[in-house]
C-alpha cells in the first residue's frame, strides 16, 4: 500500500513539474506565428506581440487542458453542483487579495520612485495596441493557463494547505517582475503573489479550479476594460 502511494506521489509531482515546463516553454512557439504571418522581428510592433502572445496562450491552453482533462470534468461537476457556495468563497478571497494588492502598491509608490511595475506597462503598451485582442488574451486566455499552472499545477507539488497556498503566491508574484533590472520592482512580488495567495486559497478550499479561474478573469478583463476606457 505504501508503494502504490509512493508512486502516485512522484506521478502527481512529474505532473506538476510537466505543468511548469509548458508554461515555460511555450514562449518557444513564438516562431511558429512569426513565420506564418511574416513578421519582421527586427521590426516587432505591439500589434506584433499582441498576435503571437495570443497564438502561444492558446496552445498553451489548449496542452494544458489535455494534460489535466480528467480532472477539470471532475471538478466542472462539483463546480456546478455547489457553485454559489464556491463562488461566495472565491469573490470573498479575491477581495481579500485585491484590498492587500492594492495597499501594498500604494505602499510600494510611496515608499520608492516607482509607479507601476514593468509588467503593467507591457500590458498597458499591448492594450494601447490591440484592446479587444488583449481582452480576449488577458481577460480570458491568461487566467485559465495562470491557475491551471499556477494552482493546479503547484498543488500536485505542495499537498500543506499553507506551503501549497505560499509557494504558489510567492512562485505567481515572482513570475510577473522576474527579468526586471530594476530590484526594487521585485517588491511587486507582494501585490501579485497575495492575489495569488487568495486564489490557490480558493482552489484548496473548492476543490474546484473553476471559481479561481472565474475571479481571476473577472479582475484581469475588469483592468483591461479600465484601460481600454482611460486610453
Amino acid at each position: 500500500m505504501k508503494e502504490v502511494f509512493t508512486r502516485e506521489r512522484l506521478l502527481e509531482i512529474c505532473k506538476g513539474l510537466v505543468t511548469f515546463l509548458l508554461f515555460y516553454f511555450s514562449s518557444y512557439l513564438q516562431v511558429i506565428p512569426i513565420a506564418l504571418f511574416n513578421i519582421d522581428v527586427n521590426n516587432y510592433t505591439a500589434g506584433d506581440l499582441a498576435i503571437v502572445n495570443t497564438f502561444t496562450d492558446v496552445i498553451l491552453v489548449i496542452l494544458l487542458v489535455i494534460l489535466y482533462f480528467k480532472e477539470l470534468k471532475m471538478e466542472f461537476k462539483s463546480f456546478k453542483k455547489n457553485w454559489k457556495l464556491n463562488m461566495d468563497t472565491a469573490f470573498k478571497y479575491w477581495f481579500i487579495g485585491l484590498v492587500i494588492m492594492c495597499v501594498t502598491n500604494i505602499a510600494i509608490s510611496f515608499i520608492t520612485s516607482l509607479n507601476t511595475s514593468s509588467n503593467e506597462e507591457a500590458v498597458q503598451s499591448l492594450v494601447s495596441a490591440t484592446p479587444y485582442l488583449m481582452l480576449f488574451t488577458a481577460g480570458i486566455l491568461a487566467p485559465i493557463a495562470e491557475e491551471l499552472t499556477f494552482r493546479k499545477g503547484v498543488s500536485k507539488i505542495f499537498k500543506s494547505k499553507w506551503v501549497y497556498c505560499l509557494a504558489s503566491g510567492l512562485i505567481f508574484g515572482f513570475l510577473h517582475v522576474v527579468g526586471s533590472s530594476n530590484i526594487l520592482e521585485y517588491l511587486y512580488i507582494i501585490p501579485y503573489g497575495s492575489l495569488g495567495f487568495f486564489f490557490a486559497l480558493t482552489y484548496y478550499e473548492t476543490k474546484s479550479i473553476y471559481p479561481s479561474i472565474i475571479m481571476h478573469a473577472i479582475h484581469n478583463s475588469a483592468l483591461i476594460l479600465l484601460s481600454i476606457i482611460a486610453y
